[in-house]
């Protein structure tokens, strides 16, 4: 029984049920709703590292000005009244979600102004229920929301609560989104994308950010682009360092995704990530 209840949150934390059919079969196969509530805490459900209410944070909702018209945002700072430098958080292909918000959380206590846009934004944001994302990933205009992307930089460059130093990372479709970000905005300092797909070859000449880069061994489809990326950074004389973590599947960085979640490669990407960032968003 216990082991059917976490398919259930398998089901759950990949996209394909939500939380409520996630409960309401769990309490149907243990015998309860109570039985299953109690079992949440110990299978990673919504998995968070950091909580909303962190008394050391300030945490909103906020809109920026992106190509599409207003952009939702969530923001995640240090209290106080000093300035920081800033990261954009890019989601994966599910939107902004739980997971998300919590990474953009744990940015913020490693001393960034963190900024997590919401793609979907131009379709009323992200909806409760992941699964509905994937529809409206399809219908999106990815130009118009490369710009939405990129808005952000000027947004955070300009924004009183920081330094002007901005730096972007992101995962899977984010991780993708970050390349493009770095290619289109030269006031981009730092990116670290996570598996993401690369710009066309073309355009790797108009990157100014210096670039680390995650990728999982396990990841065919992502790493047959890396040789032809790397010639062209090298060509373009872009500052890069490139990581390989053997062993790791693609979206190793999720630990909401028990199935890929890798937490010897996630925590030494992270560690590199932020090492990175406070090296070139002093």
């Amino acid at each position: 029984m216990e082991q059917t209840i976490k398919d259930q949150n398998l089901d759950h934390v990949n996209g394909k049920t939500n939380r409520r059919a996630f409960i309401k079969k769990s309490a149907v196969l243990s015998g309860g709703s109570m039985i299953a509530l109690s079992m949440l805490p110990s299978m990673n459900l919504d998995a968070q590292i950091t909580h909303s209410d962190d008394p050391q944070l300030y945490t909103e909702t906020i809109k920026y000005a992106g190509e599409t018209g207003p952009v939702i945002a969530y923001l995640a700072r240090p209290k106080g009244t000093s300035k920081y430098p800033a990261v954009i958080v890019i989601h994966e292909n599910k939107g902004l979600q739980p997971h998300i918000k919590d990474v953009t959380r744990r940015m913020a206590l490693e001393g960034f102004v963190a900024l997590a846009p919401d793609g979907l934004s131009s379709q009323g944001g992200t909806p409760e229920d992941p699964q509905e994302a994937g529809p409206m990933f399809q219908k999106m205009d990815y130009e118009a929301i490369k710009k939405d992307f990129t808005a952000a930089v000027a947004y955070l460059k300009t924004n009183p609560l920081t330094t002007g130093h901005v730096g972007c990372t992101g995962f899977c479709w984010g991780g993708a989104m970050t390349n493009q970000v770095a290619v289109n905005s030269p006031d981009l300092i730092a990116a670290v994308p996570y598996y993401g797909s690369p710009p066309k070859e073309e355009d790797v000449p108009k990157i100014k950010a210096a670039l680390l880069l995650h990728y999982a061994g396990n990841d065919e489809r992502i790493n047959q682009g890396i040789p032809a990326y790397e010639a062209a950074l090298k060509k373009a004389n872009v500052d890069y360092k490139l990581f390989m973590y053997e062993g790791a599947q693609h979206a190793f960085n999720n630990d909401s995704n028990l199935e890929r979640y890798n937490k010897e490669a996630a925590d030494l990407a992270w560690n590199r990530t932020i090492d990175f960032f406070k090296e070139k968003l002093k």
